[in-house]
C-alpha cells in the first residue's frame, strides 16, 4: 500500500533509509551534489542539516511508503524572505533506483503540490540538469522551463554540465499576477 507522508522530525531509522535511498540514487548516476560513491559521513551531515532545517521551518521533507518502506522522497526549500514566502523550491526528487516507472515520482509531487498550497505555496521552483530523464519528468507534469546555465556542475571526471530551472505556478486564481 502505497502512503504519503510529510516529516516533522527525523528518527535515525528513517535518516537511515534516506541515507540508503541517496546513496542509491548518487551510485546510479543522479546528479545530486554528491559524486559517486558517495561518501558515508558527507550523506550524514547533509542528512543532520536537513533535520535542522525541518525543525527550523525552512524546509518540508515529504516521503512516498510502499508496504512501509521509503521509495521515494522530496524536499521543499521554504523562501524566507518576506516578500517571497509564496514560493518554495523543489530539492532532492530521489526515486529508488529498483523502483522507477512504478509512478512514485507523480504521485509525490501531486501530494507536494497540494500540500504546498494548503501551506500558501503558490509557486515551485527547481532545477535539474540538462538532459537528463528529469527533465521529461517536469515537463510532463506541468513544469515550465525558463531557461538553463551552461557550465553549471561537474562530473566526477571533471566535464562540466549545464542545468535548466523550471517553474509551476500552483494557485488557480493568477489574476494576482504582474
Amino acid at each position: 500500500m502505497i502512503t504519503i507522508e510529510r516529516i516533522a522530525h527525523l528518527e535515525q531509522s528513517t535518516i537511515e533509509s534516506l541515507h540508503t535511498l541517496l546513496s542509491a540514487c548518487i551510485d546510479h548516476g543522479a546528479s545530486l551534489g554528491f559524486y559517486a560513491p558517495a561518501k558515508a559521513y558527507e550523506l550524514a551531515l547533509y542528512w543532520k542539516m536537513v533535520a535542522r532545517d525541518i525543525s527550523n521551518n525552512q524546509k518540508l521533507l515529504y516521503v512516498l511508503y510502499d508496504d512501509n518502506e521509503i521509495h521515494a522522497t522530496v524536499q521543499l526549500a521554504l523562501c524566507q524572505k518576506q516578500n517571497a514566502r509564496h514560493r518554495a523550491e523543489v530539492e532532492k526528487l530521489l526515486v529508488h533506483p529498483g523502483s522507477h516507472r512504478q509512478g512514485y515520482a507523480s504521485k509525490l509531487m501531486a501530494y507536494v503540490e497540494s500540500d504546498a498550497l494548503q501551506q500558501g505555496v503558490q509557486l515551485l521552483v527547481l532545477d535539474t540538469q540538462s538532459g537528463d530523464k528529469a527533465e521529461q519528468f517536469y515537463h510532463s507534469t506541468g513544469y515550465t522551463k525558463v531557461g538553463q546555465i551552461p557550465y553549471y556542475v561537474s562530473d566526477t571526471s571533471g566535464q562540466l554540465h549545464s542545468t535548466s530551472y523550471y517553474y509551476k505556478y500552483l494557485a488557480t486564481n493568477k489574476s494576482s499576477l504582474g
